[in-house]
């Protein structure tokens, strides 16, 4: 059995998907959690399909007439990838200059492997839990059931 998530006062949550991130901080106590947003980030990432050409490119094969496809990149996924890299450096700045002691990190699970994978040692320190939950369009309220009941 799990134990419920103690997040001590002035501790963070970071809520976060690919194109937003929800920063939160417990202003209540360890016991009786109260959640206030103090920062808000958002990034413009329209679909693939609005950010590509109209067809692939193409290139030769050599010396023969056959020509092979090139696949597009997925400018999409690259966004949200970008986006994961900027919230952990900025989760960095932050643990650097000492502004929360814990952390719990809220992430799609496919945006919560990419910001894995870019945090340094000192916020990987900080964090006292990780739930793999899309919940940015979700209200505060809900937010703070949710996280506090995993």
């Amino acid at each position: 059995m799990k134990d419920r998530i103690r997040l001590k006062q002035k501790g963070w949550v970071v809520v976060a998907d690919g194109t937003k991130a929800l920063f939160l901080e417990n202003a209540g106590s360890e016991f009786s959690p109260r959640l206030t947003v103090f920062r808000k980030e958002t990034q413009d990432n329209p679909a693939n399909r609005d950010q590509t050409s109209d067809r692939p490119g193409r290139f030769n094969d050599g010396p023969q007439t056959h020509r092979s496809a090139v696949s597009e990149a997925d400018w999409h996924q690259l966004a949200e990838d970008n986006f994961a890299a900027d919230l952990a450096d900025t989760l960095y700045k932050r643990a650097h200059k000492g502004k929360f002691d814990a952390l719990v990190l809220v992430a799609a699970p496919s945006v919560l492997g990419e910001v894995r994978k870019q945090l340094h040692k000192e916020v990987r320190d900080r964090i006292i839990a990780e739930i793999d939950k899309d919940l940015t369009n979700h209200p505060v309220d809900e937010i703070e059931k949710i996280v506090f009941s995993a």
